[in-house]
C-alpha cells in the first residue's frame, strides 16, 4: 500500500481565456504523459470546445509533445492559437504610434503636414 502512495505525484494543468483562468492540481501516477494529465484534469469535459489536438502544450513555458512524461510538480500549459501574427501586430502599433507623434508635433507647431495626392 505504501508503494502505491509514493508512485503518485502532483502536477498542475493550466489554461486561460481572456475572462477566466484554470489552474488545476491533480494527483497522477508516475509515468503520466502531458496529454493524460490534461485528460484527467477534467478541463476537456468542462470546456467541450477546447481541442487539445489544435493547441500547443508546454511545461513551464517550454513547448513539449503530448507524450512527454511528466515529473512531480510540473505545470502542463495549454496554449490557445494566436489570433494575430505578433510581428504584424507590432508593425501596426509602431505605425499608429508614429502617426500620433506626427499629429502632436504638427499641433505644437501649428502646422499641418501636407497631404499626399
Amino acid at each position: 500500500m505504501r508503494e502505491a502512495l509514493t508512485d503518485m505525484m502532483t502536477v498542475e494543468v493550466a489554461y486561460a481565456l481572456p475572462q477566466k483562468q484554470w489552474l488545476i492540481a491533480i494527483s497522477v501516477p508516475g509515468g503520466t504523459t502531458a496529454l493524460q494529465a490534461i485528460q484527467r484534469s477534467g478541463l476537456l469535459q468542462e470546456l467541450p470546445e477546447l481541442s487539445v489536438e489544435q493547441c500547443k502544450i508546454g511545461v513551464f513555458g517550454k513547448i513539449v509533445s503530448r507524450d512527454t512524461v511528466l515529473q512531480a510538480l510540473d505545470r502542463v500549459e495549454i496554449y490557445r492559437p494566436l489570433i494575430a501574427d505578433p510581428k504584424q501586430a507590432r508593425r501596426l502599433r509602431a505605425a499608429l504610434k508614429d502617426k500620433l507623434t506626427e499629429k502632436k508635433q504638427a499641433a505644437k507647431t501649428g502646422q499641418q503636414k501636407p497631404k499626399k495626392a
